[in-house]
C-alpha cells in the first residue's frame, strides 16, 4: 500500500513515515475495499454474479482506483451478457491504469472477435425493444425480439428472466421454469429468478387431497378367497338353507326372467344405440366440414396477419439499420472509444464526442450507451475544458461575444465545476441583447454555486434584465 499524498510505500505505523501523513483513515478505507473486493472474487467464482456485481460496486465506492475490482466487475456483467456495461467498465479502468493492465487484454479480445462483439450488441439491442414492446402491451412481438436475443447470446440472463415472465403471463409454465433454469445456470444468485421459480413450483404442483377412510360402523365385513375372488359380506350375513328342488326351480325362472330381458330390454336398446350412432357419424362429418372451412378462413386470415407484421418488422429493421439508426449511432461510440484507447488524442475524441452529440439525442439512447459515452466524457473532459477557457475568455476580453460563447458553453459543458465560465458565457449572452439566454445562465449559476460573489452578481443581472 502506498501514501496518497507521496507514493510511498507505507509501513505498519498510522503515519507516512516519508512524509508523515495521517494514513490511519486512509487504510481503513483501502483494506474495506479490497475486503469487498475479496467477497466478490468469491462468490464469482461459484457464479453468484449477482452477489458479486453488488460486492464490487461496494468495493469501488470505497476506493475508484481498485484495478482488481473494476476489471472483476466488467467480467462479471459480460458473463451476464451485458457487453456494452463490461466494455465501459474496462475503458474505465484502461484509462486510470494504462499500463499492465489486463483490461486492455480484454479489450484487444473483443475488438479481435468482431462477429461475436456484434452478435452480443444485437443481442442487447433486442432485448431493449422487446422491453420496450412489453411497455406497449405488444406481447408477441416482444416474445419474437427476445428470442432473436437468445439466439444471438445464451449467456443472456435478463433475456432469459424477460422470455420467463412472458411464458408465465401465457400460463406456458413447464417453458417458463425452464428460462429460470436457464438463468440460474448463469447466474446462481439472481434474486428475481429465485422469485419466479417459487412461483412457478406453486402452479406446477399438484393438487393433492388428503382422503381418510370412513371409520367403519356397527355393521362389519368379513373377506374371503374362493378360488381367484374375493368374496365380501357382512358379518351377520348367513346363508340360507335352500333344499336341491328349490334350487332347480330358481334356475328356470332365472333363464326365464333372463329371456325376457334380453327380448324387451336388451334388443330395443341395441336398435335405439345403432340409430344413436349413425346420426352422430352424420353429425361429425358435418362438423368437420364446417371446422376445415374455418381452419382455412383462419389461416388465410394468419397469412394476412403475418404479411403485415413483416412489414412492421421490416420497418422496425431499417429504423436500427439504416443510416441514422441505433446501431449505426452504437457503432459510432464504439469506434471513439477505440480510437481514444489507441491513440490518447483527447481534443480529437473531444470533437469526435461534439459531433456525435449534435447528432444523438443521448437522453433517448440505452442506459449501456450513456454511461460508456460518460465515461469517455470523464476522461478527457477536463484536459480540453480548460483550453475552450482560455480561448473563450480571450474572445470575450477581445468583444467577440459569438466566439466567446462557443467556447464558453464547451469549457462549462465539459467542467460543470467552472464557475467562472458559466458566469463569462451568461455575460457574453447579456452583451449581445440575448436576455432569455442570459438569465437561464444566471439562474444556472445561482442554482449551481449559491452563496458566492458569482451567484450574488447573477442575482443583480436578472433584476436589471428585468427592469430593462
Amino acid at each position: 500500500m502506498y501514501c496518497f499524498n507521496c507514493g510511498s510505500l507505507l509501513s505498519e505505523y498510522d503515519f507516512c513515515t516519508s512524509c508523515g501523513a495521517d494514513v490511519k483513515m486512509y487504510k481503513k478505507i483501502i483494506y474495506t475495499s479490497n475486503r469487498f473486493y475479496n467477497e466478490g472474487l468469491q462468490k464469482a467464482e461459484i457464479r453468484d454474479l449477482s452477489g458479486a456485481i453488488v460486492a464490487l460496486r461496494q468495493s469501488l465506492k470505497f476506493d475508484k482506483n481498485n484495478i482488481d475490482a473494476r476489471n472483476l466487475l466488467g467480467l462479471c456483467y459480460f458473463e451476464m451478457g451485458e457487453v456494452g456495461v463490461a466494455l465501459s467498465e474496462w475503458v474505465v479502468s484502461q484509462s486510470n491504469r494504462p499500463e499492465k493492465n489486463v483490461a486492455g487484454e480484454y479489450i484487444k479480445l473483443l475488438q479481435s472477435s468482431n462477429a461475436r462483439f456484434a452478435d452480443m450488441s444485437a443481442a442487447v439491442e433486442k432485448y431493449n425493444i422487446a422491453y420496450n414492446y412489453c411497455l406497449q402491451g405488444s406481447k408477441d412481438l416482444a416474445g419474437i425480439q427476445i428470442k432473436s436475443a437468445l439466439s444471438k447470446n445464451r449467456q443472456f440472463a435478463k433475456a432469459h428472466l424477460l422470455l420467463a415472465l412472458l411464458y408465465m403471463d401465457q400460463g406456458d409454465w413447464e417453458r417458463a421454469d425452464k428460462e429460470v433454469e436457464a438463468c440460474l445456470k448463469i447466474d446462481r444468485g439472481n434474486v428475481t429468478a429465485r422469485r419466479y421459480q417459487l412461483e412457478i413450483e406453486k402452479m406446477l404442483e399438484p393438487d393433492e387431497m388428503d382422503r381418510k377412510p370412513a371409520k367403519g360402523s356397527n355393521n362389519e365385513i368379513r373377506r374371503y378367497q374362493v378360488d381367484d375372488e374375493l368374496i365380501i359380506q357382512p358379518a351377520n350375513y348367513k346363508e340360507p338353507k335352500n333344499t336341491g328342488i328349490g334350487t332347480l326351480v330358481n334356475i328356470v325362472i332365472g333363464l326365464v326372467l333372463g329371456a325376457a330381458a334380453v327380448y324387451f330390454l336388451v334388443v330395443p336398446a341395441r336398435i335405439s344405440k345403432v340409430n344413436s350412432e349413425a346420426q352422430e357419424s352424420i353429425k361429425e362429418i358435418g362438423l368437420q366440414s364446417d371446422a376445415k372451412n374455418s381452419t382455412i378462413q383462419d389461416l388465410e386470415n394468419q397469412i394476412d396477419s403475418l404479411t403485415k407484421e413483416k412489414q412492421t418488422l421490416e420497418n422496425v429493421i431499417e429504423g436500427y439499420s439504416g443510416e441514422g439508426g441505433t446501431i449505426s449511432e452504437y457503432d459510432e461510440l464504439m469506434k471513439i472509444a477505440c480510437e481514444f484507447i489507441t491513440e490518447k488524442d483527447n481534443e480529437k475524441t473531444a470533437a469526435a464526442l461534439d459531433k456525435l452529440r449534435e447528432n444523438v439525442d443521448e437522453s433517448t439512447m440505452s442506459a449501456e450507451y450513456q454511461q460508456l459515452y460518460q465515461s469517455i466524457l470523464a476522461v478527457v473532459g477536463p484536459s480540453v475544458a480548460g483550453n475552450y477557457y482560455d480561448e473563450g475568455m480571450a474572445a470575450y476580453h477581445a468583444e467577440n461575444y459569438e466566439t466567446a460563447i462557443d467556447k464558453l458553453t464547451k469549457a462549462s459543458y465539459y467542467d460543470k465545476t467552472n464557475a467562472d465560465a458559466l458566469f463569462t458565457l451568461g455575460n457574453a449572452y447579456r452583451l449581445i441583447g440575448n436576455f432569455d439566454e442570459a438569465r437561464s445562465i444566471y439562474e444556472q449559476v445561482i442554482l449551481t454555486f449559491p452563496d458566492t460573489e458569482r451567484a450574488r452578481r447573477s442575482e443583480q443581472y436578472i433584476t436589471e434584465i428585468t427592469a430593462d
